[in-house]
């Protein structure tokens, strides 16, 4: 089958996907741009060509967004089915209004979505452009919701297994205790017990309120923050709840993350809203716990609190420090639960539920009854 892929950019999990996928059909990639501007070096991404890949000439727009009506051309020819998977874009609107004049049909995959308040002239704008497509490929229930809520088909909306992890990633079991008291010894971990965070330094990332967390926590369990050098503000509010367990560590790429994946005991992604959160199903890869929040997709699609590791409010310190706690008191179990979990969520698994998808359901431009 002819597939034709949109998105944004190549970042590392959609290349691996996209490399896997194209084993099982004829596969062309069209990307808006090549990098965001925001984004680390260390982040771009190798992997198999197995498809054809096109990067767009246009104007790039704020970190990752762009212009350009170079991707008309493309949408002219023959595929079997058309996935546009970066909706809100500047090209991705064009191509899509385009698609819908010309009544060519279109699927829509999305990482998740958070239905909130919003003008009606926004909401009009996503129930155009969710509500055009023929077709959905979702993450799970919240996904569905979020594309139900916007005008799409319950009946044609497809769940697949969203992951940036390879099989071969995944730990075949847990890490000894012993094992892990060597690897923290390797990279200087001086408490008995470690929590590792990793994340972008921004506001929705709410490490704010794990600093505030970290104010009441024993000093045996060292927090350990990978990704750059810390904004001021956090300096701040750690010089003010006078925390003396926190280290931050700079951006890493990931054989040099695996080292401290594997050396922690529990995995904490605060965030105030995540449509994924990828880092959930990698430390879940490396058998570990996972504590986050309710506005964090992943969580809700793969964390059951108490079994492979606990959610909280968002914008909640202190239960954020008993999660904490809680957790690190059986983090064993519920660590091999977590690696039990993730099994399932492979970007193997991941590209064959689309290539099912796209042969049950693809031909005739996208859709086929």
């Amino acid at each position: 089958m002819k597939i034709l892929f949109m998105t944004n950019l190549p970042s590392p999990y959609r290349v691996r996907f996209f490399s896997e996928l194209g084993k099982m059909c004829d596969l062309t990639v069209i990307y808006e741009r090549r990098s965001a501007s925001d984004r680390n070096k260390k982040w771009e991404a190798a992997g198999d060509k197995t498809y054809t890949e096109i990067f767009l000439r246009g104007k790039e727009i704020g970190t990752d967004n762009s212009i350009s009506i170079e991707i008309l051309k493309y949408l002219n020819e023959t595929y079997d089915v058309i996935v546009v998977g970066m909706y809100s874009t500047i090209t991705a609107m064009i191509a899509i209004t385009y698609m819908k004049l010309k009544g060519i049909p279109f699927w829509i995959s999305t990482d998740g979505g958070l239905i909130k308040e919003e003008s009606k002239r926004k909401q009009n704008l996503k129930k155009f452009l969710l509500g055009s497509a023929s077709a959905w490929l979702s993450t799970g229930a919240n996904a569905t919701k979020y594309f139900k809520h916007y005008g799409a088909k319950l009946e044609k909306c497809y769940v697949y297994p969203f992951s940036s992890v390879c099989e071969k990633d995944l730990l075949e079991k847990p890490l000894k205790k012993e094992e892990k008291e060597q690897l923290k010894c390797q990279i200087g971990v001086a408490e008995k017990r470690m929590l590792l965070s990793v994340g972008q330094f921004i506001h929705r990332k709410g490490y704010d309120i794990l600093i505030q967390a970290c104010a009441k926590l024993p000093d045996d369990i060292g927090v350990y923050i990978v990704g750059g050098v810390p904004p001021k503000e956090y300096i701040e509010l750690i010089q003010k709840y006078n925390v003396k367990n926190i280290h931050f560590v700079d951006f890493m790429n990931k054989s040099e993350l695996s080292v401290y994946y594997k050396a922690a005991d529990v995995f904490v992604l605060p965030t105030r809203e995540d449509i994924w959160g990828l880092v959930i199903n990698e430390a879940m890869s490396y058998a570990l716990p996972v504590i986050t929040t309710t506005n964090c997709i992943a969580g809700l699609e793969l964390i059951k609190s108490g079994v492979n590791g606990q959610l909280v409010p968002s914008e909640d310190p202190d239960a954020l420090k008993d999660s904490i706690e809680t957790v690190f008191s059986n983090c064993e179990l519920l660590g091999s639960n977590a690696l039990d979990t993730i099994k399932d969520y492979t970007i193997e698994k991941m590209a064959e539920k689309h290539a099912e998808y796209f042969a049950l359901h693809g031909g005739n431009r996208g859709w086929k009854d």
